[in-house]
């Protein structure tokens, strides 16, 4: 039986997605086609954009609603329309869309927003649309729309290699407590890893390895190794770009934070504590330092997108 006869017909599908946390991001040569290889470990956490999916006859139309709602390109540059787009192509779809998207991620955060927004695109129409689209076909759509997409579907943790996109998932133990801390103004992801070739002073970097350590730490639950074996290639860049984040980064050191990463590209920091009572210990102290633009509590791992019923 499909979704739509046991859920009776579907005028609308709504999905949730979660953002990211690189726990490790360890860049190597850049290739030929301008990208680096990358070795990375993702954390899917419980800080989440919505995507409603609505039958239209107007083609794909999309809507960004939230506080930085007004940060998103044209409807044709961002990535929810552009997923909804490719998967109504592939599957020959004439019925339209509209796309509704609730931002709470934050935009050009290092979290995979608009990742995120168009994994749950492309869930929430696929189920819209009844496809006959196994979870293999939307994450091989996924890897044609960005490198974070497909482990947006996926959720959990995972290793990725390549450009991100090609997935592993890894066992890990136990929930993880984080507290975010959002910067002011975003960064391009383009220009962190400018930034980075030049502080590197050479293309020829070799194979990113992730630590042994971390993989080891991860599997056995063990949330202080995990925070010593923190590790982002990219965090100079972003701090050089963005000089007010070795403030934050010291801040969460001095109130009590096992450890901490700026994730991603940033600007978005991520601290890790030893438990729920810590991490809200540690928001407190953050908050009233005035640190940064919001300070949120997440947890780790979550699953991926997921429609949520109606």
């Amino acid at each position: 039986m499909s979704l739509a006869e046991s859920w009776g017909y579907l005028d609308e599908v709504r999905v949730r997605v979660p953002a990211k946390i690189n726990l490790a991001l360890c860049v190597g040569t850049r290739r030929s086609d301008g990208y680096h290889e990358l070795a990375t470990v993702f954390q899917a956490v419980s800080l989440y954009d919505e995507v409603l999916a609505i039958s239209s006859e107007d083609g794909v139309t999309c809507e960004m609603k939230g506080a930085e709602a007004h940060k998103i390109g044209p409807t044709k540059q961002n990535l929810a329309w552009r997923a909804a787009e490719l998967i109504r192509s592939e599957y020959g779809v004439t019925e339209g869309v509209h796309i509704v998207v609730d931002k709470r991620i934050p935009v050009a955060g290092g979290m995979a927003g608009g990742s995120a927004d168009a994994a749950g695109a492309l869930l929430a129409c696929a189920r819209l649309w009844d496809l006959d689209a196994s979870t293999d076909d939307l994450i091989r759509l996924a890897g044609r729309l960005g490198a974070d997409v497909p482990f947006a579907l996926m959720g959990g943790c995972a290793v990725g290699l390549g450009r991100g996109e090609t997935l592993t998932p890894t066992l890990s133990r136990g929930t993880f407590h984080w507290v975010l801390a959002f910067a002011d103004e975003g960064l391009s992801t383009p220009e962190v890893y400018h930034r980075f070739d030049q502080l590197a002073r050479t293309t020829d970097l070799g194979t990113p390895e992730l630590p042994r350590t971390l993989m080891m730490a991860l599997t056995s639950g063990d949330t202080s190794r995990v925070a010593s074996a923190l590790t982002n290639d990219l965090q100079a860049a972003a701090c050089s770009l963005a000089p007010k984040l070795h403030a934050t980064l010291t801040a969460g050191q001095e109130a009590g934070c096992l450890g901490s990463i700026v994730s991603g590209s940033g600007p978005t920091i991520a601290f890790l504590a030893a438990d729920q009572a810590a991490a809200m210990d540690l928001a407190v102290r953050l908050s009233s330092q005035g640190i940064a633009r919001e300070i949120q509590l997440v947890t780790g791992p979550v699953p991926g997108a997921t429609v949520i019923a109606p």
